[in-house]
């Protein structure tokens, strides 16, 4: 079991074919996708209708949405 708070987090923006925003390790516990079009919006919300894939660990998921994490990095992301 991964311990939450020493877990790793790995951020996709994807803005077309082949062309992403990416941060965090490649061997991370938790894999956080989505579009570009939709990295302005909650998080919490785009997961929950289906746009922001996850990966991995769901504690660790939910913990991200929870603090706001998972926002502040993939609006970050999205405006490179």
């Amino acid at each position: 079991m991964t311990d939450v708070a020493a877990a790793t987090v790995q951020y996709r923006v994807s803005f077309g074919k082949k062309d992403e925003a990416v941060e965090g390790p490649d061997d991370a516990a938790l894999v956080v996708s989505v579009s570009a079009a939709d990295a302005s919006l909650d998080p919490a919300v785009t997961f929950m209708s289906g746009k922001l894939k996850a990966e991995g660990h769901t504690g660790l998921l939910l913990e991200v949405l929870r603090s706001g994490a998972a926002a502040d990095t993939l609006h970050r992301l999205a405006t490179r």
